[in-house]
């Protein structure tokens, strides 16, 4: 009897030593899975983070990467130069160099209509290049009388008058009123100049007698690229 109960006992012992053994086991095996699971992870969205720093990198600064969502909407820049067609006609005209008495041929002939008391000056661009006829002509008849003639104000063209190589411009000179009764005197020649150069341009008066001024009287329009009616304006 007292064998058969040894026996069970050392049976009872050892079976909650095996069970201890197995308890600590499955014990240290949890312990030793849990933190490779979370390292796991852990590199899992390390890398995952890192990849899209990579990504995010190749994307912006990448030569050959996916285009840029930020420049793909952003919208193409104007090439074309700002300003209406017109101010930029006008920039280029006052671009060009002022005309120099070396550049033009000054003519006088009669107005070809009434009044007969204007005559008509004809600058032509000789030069072979483009100038710009600015002003109106500075005109003097008589050496007795050295004041210019006088400027028509409302006769002053919108634009500058760009004179083309040959082109001509145009100005209307009042000679007089055509009254018997005023002091008219005979003008063979006389002299321009023009704004910006001081040079003297000697222009013959137009028929044999030349013409009959009046210094009181007499008046000059600015330079125009047309001929103009003298009744219209002065």
């Amino acid at each position: 009897m007292n064998i058969l109960r040894t026996h069970a006992v050392l049976l009872a012992t050892a079976g909650t030593a095996l069970a201890l053994s197995l308890t600590a086991c499955q014990s240290g095996s949890d312990t030793g899975s849990a933190p490779a699971t979370t390292s796991s992870a852990a590199s899992s969205a390390t890398g995952e983070a890192a990849g899209g720093e990579h990504a995010g990198a190749s994307g912006a600064e990448g030569p050959t990467g996916a285009a840029r969502p930020a420049e793909s909407k952003r919208p193409a820049r104007a090439t074309g130069t700002g300003g209406t067609a017109g101010s930029a006609g006008e920039q280029a005209s006052a671009a060009t160099r002022v005309c120099a008495a070396r550049d033009l041929t000054v003519t006088a002939a009669p107005q070809g209509g009434p009044p007969y008391t204007h005559l008509v000056l004809t600058a032509k661009n000789t030069s072979g290049h483009a100038c710009r006829l600015a002003g109106a002509p500075h005109i003097q008849f008589l050496e007795s009388h050295k004041q210019d003639v006088p400027v028509v104000a409302g006769s002053k063209p919108a634009t500058p008058v760009v004179l083309t190589a040959g082109a001509p411009a145009y100005a209307l000179v009042r000679l007089s009123d055509g009254g018997v009764d005023e002091e008219n005197e005979p003008v063979s020649a006389f002299s321009v100049t023009l704004e910006g150069d001081s040079t003297v341009i000697a222009v013959s008066a137009p028929g044999k007698g030349g013409v009959a001024v009046d210094p009181a009287k007499a008046l000059t329009g600015y330079w125009t690229p047309e001929l103009r009616n003298g009744a219209d304006d002065f």
